[in-house]
């Protein structure tokens, strides 16, 4: 596998509900500092884990490749690092992704009608993903602006980003953890996210 700080390519996934454009604004950013962002679009709550995996996996087998990854996409990249050791995925950025399960997600699966919300996702994102072992860096971005509809599902001790918690982010083995002040979705739309995201791709920590 190539040097962390010499892989440029930068795969992007996105999170249950949104659609693939809504990584374009941080591509563009990551496109600007010199990488090559590519973005991973799935169907989230349709397809879920088991339609995504077999399709990452094959993706991420052609090339050395970082990932960005928002919510959903974070717990899915995780886990196709996890049953497949071999990829040649470098560093990860995970942004507002909850790693250790999802407290929204259990209150939306407890009620008839918005279970359907979460489709075929819905166990990943309750369960989340065990402490992490793998061989590729993580880092995570969590937000702490509690604007978001998930603060009406979960029960956050402490801060959130209005859909998921800080804690429920705070993965064991994740080479770098930061909070930034910023809602579930505004994440997408965070300078200060990108930057963050360039300086781990390129070395191994967060910097602003």
């Amino acid at each position: 596998m190539a040097k962390p700080s010499d892989t440029r390519k930068v795969l992007m996934l996105h999170g249950i509900w949104m659609p693939g454009v809504s990584m374009a604004w941080l591509g563009a950013r990551l496109a600007a500092a010199g990488f090559e962002p590519e973005v991973f679009a799935y169907a989230g709550a349709g397809g879920g884990p088991e339609a995504t995996l077999p399709r990452l996996v094959e993706r991420l087998r052609r090339e050395p490749v970082h990932v960005l990854a928002h919510s959903l996409g974070g717990l899915i990249t995780l886990t196709a690092l996890r049953e497949h050791p071999e990829l040649p995925v470098p560093r990860v950025v995970c942004l507002g992704s909850p790693l250790c399960g999802s407290s929204a997600a259990d209150g939306l699966a407890r009620h008839a009608w918005s279970a359907p919300m979460l489709g075929r996702a819905a166990q990943l994102l309750q369960a989340g993903c065990p402490p992490w072992q793998g061989a590729a860096e993580i880092g995570l971005i969590a937000g702490r602006s509690p604007r978001g509809l998930g603060r009406y599902f979960g029960r956050f001790d402490g801060d959130s980003d209005g859909t998921v918690a800080v804690s429920e982010t705070r993965l064991p083995g994740l080479a770098a953890h930061e909070v930034i002040e910023a809602s579930h979705s505004g994440l997408l739309f965070s300078a200060q996210a990108a930057r963050m995201a360039e300086s781990f791709f390129r070395r191994g920590r967060f910097a602003d």
